[in-house]
């Protein structure tokens, strides 16, 4: 009995005391009002055809080149090219740490948000270099998306501050105590090739994700995912500087965002929203509790294939979902020649959806959407 008793004063002892990198704050979660309206359940997304990676997995993003040739980046660190006229990807060259967004500037330089080691550049013939590792003194630990803006300036995430993904077991397990911790770490920066300097232009974000400019290049768009919603940073105008909502309370975390071709963009939801992580916001003594438990006890994503399409408002235009989740944590799409390109976290494969009239990028009559919906 006296083991029995010591035995569970440890492991209380454990709970409370044992150090765990968050500190997480207090905050009030949205309520979630689930699939309803805009986010209805559908199974738009469950047919999708597949391109093989060949061995390698999570392609993360996309970015397109004026040849049309399409590059995507994986766990192993490799960048794989699909060429015109092809029609799988092969290596091109590896990072030697987690590439995540990308993006071809007007030279055919692709730009790299690597987790590990930051914003990177790669030339045509695949020479590497760091562009930023650190601005405010302080150094890119979660480079997540990128994208450039007509002025050649380029628009980057760096997720969080605090917990490096190199550091922290990967990039999920990295987000996910961004996440649960809740203080905001993270933000969003401009990089000026013409200066080779770099500032930060908003901080405090709980995850700071998917970038996209707009496509007046007026502002840029940046994806807060521990918030369920995507903020309109203005960049020029009488709003400049500001800070705007475009759409929140979404039922999943936001990943990638990207321009669709004919207006408005493709938004990625990785997972659908964790009741556990929303009951407890206002409980910071609690999630520090959780976080001491093994990590299957812990709250994780959940395999459901789902992608939006908002207006430039945030109006919901289309939803493509697969609740089955066989094309599992979708972080977004970018329009190709061959269709819609889907990526993903963890995935084998590129999934396809073809640009037929009933996934028309222009034509969002084949969904019931409430449009004003997805701001509720």
């Amino acid at each position: 009995m006296k083991m029995l008793w010591g035995s569970l004063i440890l492991a209380f002892a454990y709970l409370l005391l044992w150090p765990v990198p968050i500190d997480p704050v207090s905050w009030q979660a949205p309520d979630n009002k689930g699939f309803t309206k805009a986010f209805t359940e559908n199974q738009l997304l469950s047919k999708l055809s597949h391109i093989d990676l060949e061995g390698d997995e999570g392609p993360e993003d996309f970015a397109v080149n004026k040849d049309g040739t399409i590059a995507t980046a994986t766990h192993s660190g490799a960048v794989l090219l699909m060429k015109k006229g092809q029609t799988s990807f092969t290596p091109w060259i590896n990072t030697n740490g987690r590439p995540l967004g990308l993006e071809y500037d007007n030279e055919g330089n692709l730009l790299i948000a690597d987790a590990h080691l930051g914003l990177l550049i790669a030339n045509a013939k695949g020479e590497l270099k760091t562009l930023v590792d650190q601005v405010a003194n302080t150094a890119v630990v979660y480079a997540d998306d990128v994208d450039i803006a007509k002025n050649g300036k380029v628009y980057f995430s760096d997720a969080t501050t605090k917990f490096a993904a190199k550091d922290h077991g990967g990039t999920l397990s990295a987000s996910m105590l961004e996440i649960l911790e809740h203080k905001g770490n993270g933000r969003l920066i401009e990089y000026d090739p013409s200066t080779a300097s770099s500032k930060v232009l908003m901080d405090g974000l709980v995850f700071a994700n998917g970038v996209a400019i707009s496509h007046d290049q007026n502002s840029v768009l940046v994806n807060e995912t521990g918030k369920y919603r995507v903020l309109r940073y203005w960049l020029i105008g009488p709003k400049q500087g500001q800070v705007d909502v475009v759409i929140d309370n979404l039922p999943g975390f936001p990943d990638n965002i990207s321009r669709a071709v004919s207006g408005g963009y493709y938004l990625g939801l990785a997972s659908p929203r964790s009741a556990p992580v929303d009951e407890l916001s206002d409980k910071p003594f609690v999630r520090k509790m959780i976080q001491r438990l093994p990590q299957f006890l812990r709250p994780q994503g959940q395999a459901y294939g789902h992608l939006l399409r908002i207006s430039e408002s945030g109006e919901v235009q289309q939803s493509f979902q697969d609740p089955s989740g066989a094309y599992p944590f979708v972080t977004g799409a970018i329009e190709t020649e061959h269709g819609l390109f889907i990526s993903s976290l963890i995935a084998p494969a590129v999934g396809v959806v073809p640009l037929s009239k009933k996934h028309s990028t222009t034509d969002v009559t084949d969904m019931d959407v409430d449009a004003n919906s997805g701001n509720n």
